[in-house]
């Protein structure tokens, strides 16, 4: 059964994206939300108060997200901005990323471009 509704999803994802309704970031966001909500899931119970803390008003961080944030770090260290430049892109780029999560990034990724 969880097959089958990932085939579905995935066929009306791309079908959506070729045309034109879904652009390239909300394609990505779309496959991760609908893989996380299928393993979650698949899970059981187990992960049902972590699901329940993120459909209750965090913050759910997109692929598409992630990527930009890796690369604005990426090109932050490539052109030798200092950790603060990099920090206040981030925060430009990614609306409502809260400082703290700017740093946490900055943090994880740019320790992987140096």
């Amino acid at each position: 059964m969880i097959q089958i509704c990932r085939t579905y999803f995935r066929d009306e994802m791309i079908q959506l994206h070729q045309a034109n309704e879904l652009s390239d970031d909300e394609l990505i966001d779309l496959k991760g939300f609908v893989n996380t909500i299928l393993t979650h899931i698949t899970n059981g119970n187990r992960n049902e108060e972590r699901l329940v803390d993120l459909m209750g008003g965090m913050v759910i961080e997109t692929e598409s997200d992630k990527i930009k944030i890796r690369t604005i770090i990426e090109m932050g260290r490539e052109v030798g901005l200092a950790d603060s430049e990099i920090i206040n892109k981030l925060q430009d780029k990614i609306i409502g990323l809260p400082l703290s999560s700017a740093k946490s990034y900055l943090e994880q990724y740019g320790k992987q471009t140096r």
